[in-house]
């Protein structure tokens, strides 16, 4: 990853940023780009083609131009004969660089595959060539260069033999053009081959929130911390707050960039640089993903569907490792074959790939897989969930859900992606945004809404519409909602009658049982919508049925009938539970009943009892200001074990506050001020 650089072409892009705005001059608003990416074998000439057509040398480092060979990105720019304006992202060749090439070929929209015509296709011009088919690339020129070196008859060879390699790739029919940088020939004919391929390439899609994978981080003296990607999906602006993902680093746009220009917003499709405040190079990696607030989230799988190259010298294994590509970053990964025991060269397949550390995809997403030692491309695909469940093996159910989210609808991409339960709408945006624009999924998502196919369970959601929604709100299909119901009252019925003393099943008990996958607060939620349709009572830390009430047999009732009497004669010093053979599931009905109040183990009153007790010590408390152990014991007549036990319950109830061996009113927060009922 690139280091703090003192990259003297950037400083002074910023400086001539900074003496514009001082002669008063209007930043420029950032019109379409189109990002065209190099690749071909080392030494093949791609650097030397760059700065023939734009006049800017790509190598920026030292040891690139010491060693004549390209190590790390490089990047130019130019504008067309028909005035497209165009990023050019150029690669190294070497394969011991391939990761660094992986970085910088992302959300290109064309490709410049380059071939030195006095050595034909080379190992890396294959392999690049591989990792463009399994981007699919949208479009791109072969590149014929060095043509000077050659004659007529070779150079005709070697363009027949390239037209061979590339048919059945994402290249096919692309035009070839031979060029020599030395000479200039051929130039004027490449840029304008770039202006008819650009033409026919589809404009950016835009009204997503703004991604940029970051591939270059380093500092420029007097501005700070500048990072460099391509932005998709939404426009970023000066002064915006954004996320860098996985580790949610908060940060704010400084400045913007691009070709050199400032800019006061970027829109998608572009190479951008952006200066951020509140974070320092070392927080920052190639890879991370600069974002709005709660677009993305972190995730440590996903499935996708991935096809082997057809050379690849080895198949998939189950759990075998691989290095994961996507957008500019690189994880080692391990895979669970979801459809077959193994995935041979050629073959397309299911696969669910487990991460030790977290990253932010978007379905949709394309990516490379090598093997890790000695490390080879050997396969690639895209993201069909960004946010799944652990699969088992083999399962039709879901592989029947993965087929429905690679080629469904924008409803049915809602409504799959809600089967496994409530989600949070930011993780349902992962999964479902590829291919359409969030405007038209929200408005997809509102019409499910408005139907009731779709529910909102965010107790806390103040939305009445489905723009009005925070990237926390909860949804659930109405489908999935109704099961989730059942279950969540056959686990309560089922407690009652197992339970039936006790006046609800504990919270979390019930929460351990149904096994909400997702953020902690989606079973709070689950439970409040069940209350708010009157499915369930929830009782503090318990929950009930509406219906239920604890209902003693008449061989208890006699017992407790007898035991609440002997409470009623002997007010301040009742007896113990254990003196009247009250076992303690009867006790504990008592207490959830309401007729007994229970202060401590083998200490219970009468709820009048209590209620005399509690306004008593206020009474003294008030009128003396201070109460003792012995002081309580004279009061009410009572031994020291009644008296310590009441004073550290009403302790406990905030109502006395313990200071060495004397209480005085509690003052605090959550003061309670009045003697109740103890229940």
């Amino acid at each position: 990853m690139p280091g703090t650089l003192t990259l003297a072409t950037l400083q002074m892009n910023w400086i001539a940023a900074l003496c514009a705005r001082a002669f008063g001059m209007t930043p420029e608003t950032f019109e379409q780009t189109f990002v065209v990416g190099t690749a071909g074998h080392i030494d093949h000439g791609k650097s030397t083609l760059v700065k023939a057509l734009t006049g800017i040398d790509p190598d920026r480092l030292a040891e690139e131009k010491t060693r004549g060979m390209t190590i790390d990105l490089g990047f130019a720019w130019l504008r067309s004969p028909a005035g497209r304006s165009i990023s050019i992202v150029d690669v190294p060749g070497h394969e011991r660089f391939i990761k660094n090439m992986l970085a910088g070929v992302g959300g290109i929209d064309a490709a410049l595959l380059v071939v030195a015509a006095d050595e034909g296709p080379m190992p890396q011009t294959d392999e690049h060539l591989a990792i463009l088919d399994l981007l699919e690339v949208k479009a791109g020129i072969i590149v014929i260069a060095k043509s000077d070196l050659v004659d007529r008859d070779w150079l005709d060879l070697v363009m027949e033999e390239v037209r061979q390699r590339v048919a059945g790739t994402v290249l096919r029919g692309s035009p070839v053009v031979p060029v020599s940088a030395h000479t200039g020939e051929g130039l004027p004919e490449l840029l304008n081959l770039l202006d008819a391929v650009l033409g026919s390439v589809p404009a950016t899609a835009g009204g997503t929130k703004p991604r940029l994978p970051i591939d270059r981080v380093f500092t420029v003296q007097g501005f700070g911390t500048v990072v460099t990607g391509t932005l998709t999906g939404g426009a970023l602006d000066t002064g915006q707050t954004l996320t860098v993902m996985p580790r949610r680093q908060q940060a704010r746009v400084r400045g913007l960039q691009t070709h050199a220009r400032r800019v006061e917003r970027a829109l998608p499709g572009s190479r951008v640089a952006v200066n951020l405040t509140g974070l320092d190079v070392s927080d920052l990696r190639r890879g991370d993903v600069l974002t709005l607030p709660g677009a993305l989230v972190s995730v440590k799988r996903v499935d996708a569907l991935v096809r082997m190259l057809s050379h690849s010298p080895i198949p998939l294994e189950q759990n075998m490792q691989v290095d994961f590509f996507t957008g500019a970053m690189e994880l080692p990964a391990w895979l669970t074959l979801l459809d077959r025991e193994q995935l041979t060269p050629g073959e397309t397949g299911w696969v669910q790939f487990r991460f030790r550390e977290p990253l932010a995809v978007l379905k949709g997403d394309r990516f490379i897989i090598r093997r890790p030692s000695p490390s080879l491309t050997i396969g690639g695909g895209e993201i069909v969930d960004a946010a799944p469940a652990r699969h088992r093996r083999f399962r039709q159910e879901v592989l029947s859900r993965l087929e429905t989210l690679a080629s469904g609808g924008p409803d049915e991409l809602i409504l799959q992606a809600l089967e496994a339960g409530p989600l949070e709408l930011r993780a349902l945006s992962a999964r479902i945004l590829a291919g359409i624009t969030e405007g038209d999924a929200m408005g997809v998502l509102q019409g499910l809404i408005d139907d009731g196919v779709v529910l909102l369970i965010d107790s806390t959601s103040d939305a009445e519409s489905v723009r009005a929604l925070r990237s926390t709100d909860l949804l659930v299909s109405a489908a999935q909602w109704a099961v989730a119901r059942d279950r969540l009252i056959a686990n309560v019925s089922a407690f009652h009658q197992s339970e039936p003393l006790r006046k609800g099943m504990p919270r979390e008990d019930l929460r351990s049982r149904l096994q909400i996958a997702g953020p902690a607060r989606i079973f709070d939620e689950v439970l409040a919508l069940a209350s708010r349709q009157g499915a369930i009572v929830v009782e503090g830390s318990t929950v009930r049925l509406p219906d239920f009430q604890i209902t003693l047999d008449p061989n208890r009732r006699r017992l407790a009938d007898r035991y609440v009497a002997a409470l009623r004669s002997a007010p301040f010093a009742p007896p113990s539970p254990s003196e009247h053979g009250l076992d303690p599931g009867t006790l504990g009905a008592l207490v959830d009943l309401g007729e007994v109040v229970k202060v401590a183990d083998g200490v219970v009153y009468d709820p009048a009892a209590y209620a005399r007790i509690e306004r008593g010590v206020v009474d003294l408390l008030d009128r003396d200001g201070v109460i003792t152990i012995a002081g309580y014991r004279d009061h009410f007549q009572s031994s020291r074990k009644y008296a310590q036990a009441t004073l550290e319950y009403l302790d406990q109830r905030r109502i006395t506050r313990r200071v060495g061996d004397e209480r005085v009113r509690y003052a605090g927060p959550g003061a309670s001020h009045s003697a109740g009922d103890g229940r």
